[in-house]
């Protein structure tokens, strides 16, 4: 199978691809059609039909789309949601056979959503429990560095927001949980981890215990020491990160409410150029010849609407690009998206400068409705970066960001309680899946089923093909074919009216109902 990571395709990837695409594709253009949507009015994932009809039904306004399977552009690495100790203190709270049932549903190709793109965190973030490192206070040779911090479960009492509350299995955590998740049957997925905060004795100008202020300079080297630390220590467990990023979100260096860590542009190009870069080719991580080989950098890792000006720093030094896979984003603030079209001018700025530079969306979250965790997506709902329709929102974000070159997309914490605790931060978002840790009551909210129409039928190694349709208000479209010959393609309706599609592929043409308001994933799969 064909595995290209970087954006950029030569004819002779072409070629490649094509040829494969041929062998495994249908000779007689007769693939089987199955219909998936999600919608305002309560399908979730639903297969409404297999092998739509070719007569006109009703009297529907028509949108005809022909898919381009010969039109190659970015590969997928994946999609996905993030590990966090808030998501592995929620499943300890249950029974291991449900516990084991959600995660089949997060990463079961088959079963379940197919998750193949994820996140975790290195030392303590926003949804962790407290704040805590892998290392004593003081000790700059590293001798105490150890992650069973990650490892070593939860006592109850590490805030107000679980104490009282039983835990099921105590020992779970982290590495527990990435652990059981690669063992779901068919389970595919790659990890970036980032760091939100060094120890508080690295950095200067703090106001809180590991929030805000900056990494002094003078522990610049010991710093990329303890982040290769952590690479092999998690190798050791079992779990090869596929990335890392050197700082979650760097600009944020006084107005923070939780860990963070201040990078400018200048800091981030000095610290991966003379000291992370070289740390982790020295300690085997990361090969500079080819960066696809092995562990992958990817810089920034903060708001795609200030993302070429804070990179270009390092992709204009050749001596710190040179150790850089690509470029991780995140959408805050939400809100804005769409007046500024979803920032796709930025995104194609960053693939048509740097083509060699691969694109990921690292993060994105939403506050949470405690008392509507399900319709707050379908509706207008306000949080801290204002009103939006959230289920809009991801929506036209995800395809907007895959039609200008992002090769995956990842959200927050996959799993949060149903209030989206823990964490001792006051900031409670809401998740792909909430568990109510008293009563064991498990919701897949609409963001599950979002997902699910992009991580379940587009594979890793998958590759975005064109689509040529008519351009219509609320609409939005995207296409891929995966290394099977199989072809999925996305649409949203964000309107309320219903609509005909009318998908042209191989000179065959399929008529598809589609409800308002609605997000259809048709597959074509090989007969």
């Amino acid at each position: 199978m064909f595995r290209l990571s970087k954006p950029n395709i030569t004819l002779l990837h072409i070629l490649t691809i094509l040829i494969l695409i041929y062998s495994c594709s249908p000779k007689n253009n007769d693939y089987v059609v199955d219909v998936y949507q999600t919608s305002q009015s309560g399908d979730n994932l639903k297969l409404i039909t297999t092998n739509p009809t070719t007569q006109t039904v009703g009297k529907s306004k028509v949108i005809s789309l022909l898919i381009k399977s010969d039109q190659i552009f970015q590969e997928y690495v994946g999609f996905g949601a993030s590990f966090t100790e808030s998501s592995a203190w929620n499943l300890a709270t249950i029974p291991e056979t449900l516990r084991k049932r959600v995660l089949t549903s997060l990463f079961s190709p088959t079963e379940g959503a197919g998750f193949s793109l994820t996140r975790t965190h290195i030392n303590s973030s926003d949804y962790s429990n407290n704040h805590y490192t892998y290392i004593e206070s003081g000790d700059t040779s590293l001798s105490t560095f150890s992650i069973n911090e990650d490892m070593k479960g939860f006592t109850g009492e590490e805030n107000d927001q679980v104490r009282g509350i039983e835990l099921i299995e105590p020992d779970y955590d982290i590495i527990p949980m990435i652990r059981e998740a690669q063992s779901v049957k068919d389970a595919d997925f790659s990890i970036i981890a980032s760091p939100w905060s060094p120890p508080s004795w690295m950095k200067t100008g703090e106001t809180s215990e590991m929030t805000n202020g900056t990494l002094l300079p003078q522990y610049y080297g010991l710093w990329a020491k303890y982040l290769s630390k952590f690479v092999s220590a998690y190798a050791e467990q079992g779990i090869e990160l596929w990335g890392i990023t050197p700082q979650n979100e760097p600009l944020h260096a006084h107005d923070a409410r939780w860990d963070s860590n201040g990078l400018t542009p200048e800091q981030g190009r000095d610290f991966l150029r003379d000291h992370l870069g070289p740390q982790l080719v020295k300690d085997g991580h990361l090969n500079i010849d080819d960066l696809d080989a092995g562990l992958r950098v990817l810089i920034y890792d903060h708001n795609k609407s200030t993302m070429n000006n804070y990179v270009s720093a390092t992709y204009n030094d050749l001596e710190a690009a040179k150790y850089a896979w690509g470029t991780g984003f995140h959408w805050y603030a939400n809100s804005e998206l769409e007046e500024n079209n979803w920032y796709a001018e930025a995104l194609d700025s960053l693939r048509t400068t740097w083509p060699d530079k691969g694109i990921i969306h690292t993060e994105s979250s939403i506050d949470i409705d405690i008392k509507d965790p399900i319709g707050q997506y379908w509706r207008e709902s306000t949080d801290y970066a204002g009103t939006f329709v959230p289920f809009d929102t991801y929506a036209y974000d995800i395809i907007t960001d895959l039609n200008h070159g992002a090769q995956g997309y990842i959200e927050w914490c996959m799993i949060l309680s149903n209030k989206g605790q823990p964490n001792p931060y006051d900031n409670f978002n809401s998740a792909p899946v909430l568990i109510n840790p008293v009563t064991d009551e498990v919701i897949y909210t609409p963001l599950y089923y979002l997902l699910s129409h992009f991580s379940k039928f587009i594979r890793p190694g998958a590759h975005r093909i064109g689509v040529k349709g008519e351009e219509m208000k609320g609409i939005a479209y995207t296409a891929a074919i995966n290394t099977d010959g199989s072809i999925a393609l996305v649409v949203f309706n964000r309107t309320t009216e219903p609509l005909e599609l009318k998908l042209t592929l191989k000179s065959k043409t399929h008529k598809i109902q589609m409800a308002p308001r609605a997000l259809q994933t048709i597959n074509f799969r090989n007969n």
